[in-house]
């Protein structure tokens, strides 16, 4: 059980969905290390579920939670970074659209090398919808579990082995709360919402609006039919997160994706620049 917010994790599934073997055959299903620091080591094929001690002070075990996930954390993003790929936490509550945009978007930009994560508690159906478009995807399914960590995200990378320079999508469960505090190693967290919502999302779940990198304001082809001022969202997230960028979206009629591809781009030149910067040719 995981001590930091309740949920219990310890029937983790990681399954390949669609096209056989790792992404990248040079290397294998390559993937990065699992690292817990000096005196507790495992092998990078050891993939067997952890557990948590029994909670007797709640703080203290949850820094120290926190602490492990975000030295795992780490590992995964120097993994990741090494390699120019750009991982994106993507983050929501239950049915805003990450599953649709995720299927447009791959068919939107045929050659960009993408791959997906999946994160729900059970099915492989959003998996399979991500390798019907012809990406490489793997489901996560964590049980009782109601968020990605960062040893999850390890193993799953590890399955799908990733190209260098892919732009890699981690569909995280439909939770604003739990994700938040979990880092997964990613570039940029990408938090949705969906008109259908509520105007104050942003006040609400603080936390993951501060954490979050891009904004999505999904459906807005509802706009005319929803109490939703879009002007006031945008106020509150700024309010908690003063620089962040925020972009209104309809997944069903194609408005404003556009900017949601340039921002993709953008992200995409960032980490080809980094890498060069580093002495590594692209």
């Amino acid at each position: 059980m995981c001590a930091t917010c309740g949920c219990g994790n310890d029937t983790i599934g990681v399954i390949t969905v669609g096209r056989d073997g790792p992404a990248d055959p040079e290397h294998g299903r390559d993937g990065p290390p699992h690292s817990h620091g000096p005196g507790h080591e495992h092998s990078p094929d050891d993939v067997a579920p952890h557990t948590h001690p029994p909670a007797t002070e709640t703080v203290s075990l949850e820094q120290k939670v926190l602490a492990r996930n975000d030295h795992l954390a780490q590992h995964n993003r120097e993994w990741l970074r090494a390699r120019g790929i750009v991982a994106l936490n993507m983050t929501s509550s239950p049915g805003a659209g990450k599953t649709t945009l995720l299927e447009r978007t791959i068919r939107a930009l045929p050659d960009a090398p993408i791959a997906v994560i999946e994160g729900d508690q059970e099915t492989v159906r959003d998996a399979e919808r991500i390798a019907a478009t012809g990406a490489r995807a793997v489901q996560v399914n964590t049980g009782a579990g109601c968020h990605l960590d960062a040893e999850m995200t390890r193993r799953a990378v590890h399955a799908l082995g990733p190209a260098p320079s892919t732009l890699l999508f981690i569909e995280n469960v439909g939770n604003l709360v739990c994700p938040a505090l979990f880092d997964l190693g990613e570039s940029r967290k990408v938090v949705m919402i969906s008109v259908t919502e509520g105007t104050d999302k942003p006040l609400k779940y603080p936390h993951m609006f501060a954490a979050a990198g891009l904004v999505l304001v999904n459906k807005i082809d509802l706009l005319p039919y929803v109490d939703f001022d879009l002007t006031a969202c945008a106020a509150y997230a700024h309010a908690v997160n003063p620089g962040v960028e925020i972009l209104p979206i309809s997944v069903t009629t194609g408005e404003g994706l556009e900017h949601w591809y340039e921002w993709l781009a953008d992200q995409r030149r960032e980490a080809a620049t980094s890498l060069e910067g580093a002495g590594h040719p692209v």
